[in-house]
């Protein structure tokens, strides 16, 4: 079997030899060594973790294939207290919309249907060197590149349809910035340290849309705690944070965004 034949439920499917198989091939491929291999439970099942590590930085294995991005506000059901929350802040004139579902419209991808090619996926993002504009031609110079939103999404959310890589729901009694014990601070199904700080703003190949927070704007402004855990949510893309990072303000800031790199296999 080719990796790029590689889908997520046929990583899922796999034993362990058949795993640390496919884990030699792929870091063979990159001229990386294979640094970790173990499974874990994710939606109910086993899903296999990879780790690679080449020029002494640490990849993820990311099975592509159809995948389904994006998250769908009309087909999600928020829990009576996330819905008080974004009342309460949008009576302070917080948020896009008189709604939950208005200002998730407005703030995450459409729920939608893509192809993505198996990567291998940086397990940390890293900050940017120069201004935005510049990102791709210096990863490539590395031999790596920057991730589709589509790519970025799955590596996220790893098959969840849920509103964060974790579940539907996130703690309402505290926003996540120095909140040590919070589901955002372990990583996610994929190994991952992702959607793990709403003070980074991730850039992926599309200039429209940042991921993984929004610069701290939400926790700074104080617009309230749901608000506050918004810019974690899979589907994030913020596309004010986006236009402000591409804009003439964010290439003199270039040094507070950052990337996560893909090593294409």
């Amino acid at each position: 079997m080719s990796l790029a034949d590689l889908t997520l439920a046929r990583w899922r499917s796999f034993g362990p030899h058949t795993v640390r198989r496919v884990a030699q091939e792929a870091a063979a491929l990159v001229e990386g060594r294979v640094t970790l291999v173990e499974t874990v439970e994710h939606l109910g099942a086993p899903l296999h973790r990879v780790r690679i590590e080449r020029d002494a930085q640490e990849f993820a294995l990311i099975p592509g294939g159809p995948v389904t991005v994006g998250f769908d506000p009309d087909a999600w059901q928020p829990a009576p207290g996330q819905t008080a929350d974004y009342a309460q802040s949008a009576e302070q004139g917080y948020g896009y919309g008189p709604d939950l579902r208005t200002h998730l419209a407005w703030t995450l991808s459409p729920r939608r249907s893509a192809e993505v090619p198996t990567v291998l996926m940086a397990v940390r993002d890293e900050n940017l060197t120069g201004p935005p504009a510049g990102t791709a031609a210096a990863l490539a110079a590395r031999g790596l590149r920057m991730p589709t939103p589509e790519e970025w999404e799955h590596a996220c959310g790893a098959g969840a349809g849920t509103l964060f890589h974790w579940g539907d729901h996130c703690p309402l009694d505290r926003v996540p910035y120095g909140d040590a014990t919070g589901p955002h601070t372990r990583p996610n199904a994929f190994g991952l340290r992702i959607a793990y700080d709403t003070y980074r703003t991730e850039l992926t190949s599309d200039v429209t849309a940042v991921h993984g927070g929004d610069g701290g704007e939400s926790v700074c402004g104080g617009y309230g705690h749901l608000l506050a855990w918004l810019p974690l949510a899979t589907a994030n893309r913020n596309p004010s944070t986006a236009e402000f990072a591409y804009g003439p303000e964010g290439e003199d800031l270039y040094d507070t965004f950052s990337t996560r790199p893909v090593l294409a296999l």
